[in-house]
């Protein structure tokens, strides 16, 4: 278990924006070398559809589409595969919804994506939000786990059914690694440039923390989107990020 990490993916930016023409104007802005992978959200999806993928994917971006599925079994295989039509790259599920709903998922994914003749995206494991913190998980989920155990635990189901990763926060990445193989994937959102700022954030860390601390990929969304500079800021956290 742990080991070297094998794999840093550029920046996923999170598109976080109200329309249509807010999210191509990012798109357009950010259409540069190396692109950034474009996370698209719940808001975004439930407003826009298919038709804001459609959008980035032809501008050449690879799709992280983050809708967080939770539900029963047969209602998540029969979703994800219809997301496994899309072509997108990277997708995520809920690990709390238990092995058979994860089984059932990573097959929907797959099917879709043979009944389209694409490639499966990477089915990616949400463990606990980056805005959960132990007094939330105590308090009001009534988990008597603490948060690191929490996460190992989510982590090591995703793995035993054979999802590509899970979405953490990289203050877990140590402990995660512990318990999963080298190649298992650790994408981590809470990315700030300074500590200080946090927003509804509560376990941040910054690009520089984050390459440390062994993320395979870092999701970031305001520092960029809500930058005067998004191209700017995008470099700055992807040379902070990838550097060697």
């Amino acid at each position: 278990m742990g080991g070297k990490i094998l794999k840093r993916y550029v920046p996923m930016v999170a598109i976080d924006v109200a329309t249509k023409e807010a999210a191509v104007k990012l798109f357009d802005e950010l259409d540069v070398t190396p692109k950034p992978i474009v996370k698209i959200g719940m808001e975004m999806y439930y407003g826009l559809g298919q038709e804001i993928v459609r959008e980035a994917q032809k501008r050449g971006f690879k799709i992280f589409l983050d809708l967080k599925l939770y539900d029963i079994p047969n209602t998540v295989h029969r979703a994800m595969a219809a997301i496994g039509r899309l072509g997108i790259d990277f997708t995520t599920i809920h690990a709390a919804g238990g092995t058979e709903m994860l089984t059932a998922g990573l097959a929907g994914l797959e099917e879709g994506a043979v009944a389209a003749g694409i490639r499966p995206a990477k089915l990616l494991a949400i463990t606990q939000l980056t805005s959960i913190d132990d007094e939330i998980l105590h308090e009001q989920q009534h988990v008597d786990l603490s948060l690191i155990e929490s996460v190992q635990n989510y982590a090591q189901l995703a793995e035993s059914v054979g999802l590509a990763g899970v979405i953490c926060s990289a203050h877990e990445l140590p402990a995660i690694r512990q318990v999963t193989r080298p190649d298992f994937l650790c994408i981590t959102p809470g990315i700030r440039q300074s500590l200080k700022v946090h927003d509804d954030q509560k376990r941040v860390v910054t690009p520089a923390q984050a390459r440390e601390l062994g993320s395979n990929g870092i999701v970031v969304g305001r520092p960029i989107t809500q930058s005067a500079d998004p191209v700017a800021a995008y470099q700055q956290i992807q040379q902070a990020f990838l550097a060697d």
